[in-house]
Parts: C-alpha cells; structure tokens; sequence
C-alpha cells in the first residue's frame, strides 16, 4: 500500500517503538534520533515516488491530444509510463520490495550513526522495521476511519479541509495510534 508524506513521522515513531522493545536493540542516543533518522529517510522515498509521478503527470498532459484521439485509457497509460519510468527515479514499485530496501537503507543508517547497537543478525532487526511500517500501514485505514467517525458524532459539525477539522483529525488520530501502541 502507498504511503504518504503525513505517515512518514507516525511511521518513524513506530520503528522506534518496535526497536525499542524489541529487547535485543539499544536506542544509544533514545528515541528521538531513530524517529529523525527514520523519517528523513521515509520521506526521502516517498519524494521520489511523487517526483516520478509528477513527470509522468506532465508527460500524460503532452500528450493529452494523441491520447484523446487514439482513446487510451489515462490510468492505463499512467501505469505503463510509472513503470517505464521507475527506475531513473529509483523507485521500487512492488510495495513489498520497496519497503524492504527500505527497512535496510534504514537500519543501515541507524547502525552507521551509531544510534543503536545489537548483537543480533541484522535480518533480524531489519524485520523488525520493515513489521513496523507493515504494522502501521495495516492499520492506518482503521484508525482514519474511526477518527472520521468520532467526528461526526461532534455537536458542532466541521467541514472537512478547514483548519479546525484538520486539528481535531490530527488530535484524534494520534490519540487512536497511542491507544493501538503505535504511539509513545
């Protein structure tokens, strides 16, 4: 599943969580610094995945007319292009593999920092990231969604988008993440 830019720091979080109680990793310099590492490179992928489909974006709307004219399906061809396209831009387009070379770029960068400190394989602390961006992805649908409802049982109704919905969504959303542990 795609992730985007606004998980990046809740995805962080729960790695460090995950490393942190794992039992067998020491967060040397504590959380916050695994959190910074984590999502620097969280975002740094997720970066490179919009920069891609914005170039496919312009690519798409050059060649709007043709496309019109031989009826080609946009999606369709937004796919075939991504594809053709992901690897100039680095990207992994199986979420599976992507979030595996993720996990590893990121322990990687967590070892080399000298952040944390294991006497285990690093497959096994690789796993353990890569089960907390799983973790948080499974659930960050459920959690939206019972944030959502939350809110419509408020007695003052919010518009969504508005400044005020935005807040109480993030209040509400990080209060349900700290109840499901994927939280501090």
């Amino acid at each position: 599943m795609k992730i985007r830019l606004p998980h990046a720091p809740y995805i962080a979080n729960k790695i460090a969580i995950d490393l942190l109680n794992s039992g067998f990793i020491k967060l040397i310099s504590g959380l916050e610094p695994v959190v910074k590492a984590s999502q620097e490179l969280i975002e740094e992928d997720i970066n490179k995945e919009m920069a891609l489909e914005e170039r496919v974006d312009e690519l798409l709307d050059e060649n709007e007319d043709d496309m019109e004219f031989m009826q080609v399906d946009r999606r369709n061809m937004f796919w075939l292009i991504k594809k053709k396209l992901a690897k100039e831009y680095d990207v992994v387009l199986s979420y599976e593999d992507r979030y595996s070379a993720l996990s590893h770029k990121i322990m990687e960068l967590l070892w080399k920092d000298n952040l944390v400190e294991y006497n285990v394989t690093e497959n096994r602390v690789k796993n353990i990231i890569y089960g907390a961006m799983e973790k948080y992805i499974e659930s960050f649908q459920d959690v939206e969604e019972i944030v959502a409802e939350k809110i419509t049982h408020y007695k003052r109704k919010l518009i969504p988008g508005s400044p005020e919905y935005d807040l109480v969504f993030e209040r509400l959303y990080e209060e349900e993440l700290r109840k499901k542990g994927l939280l501090l």
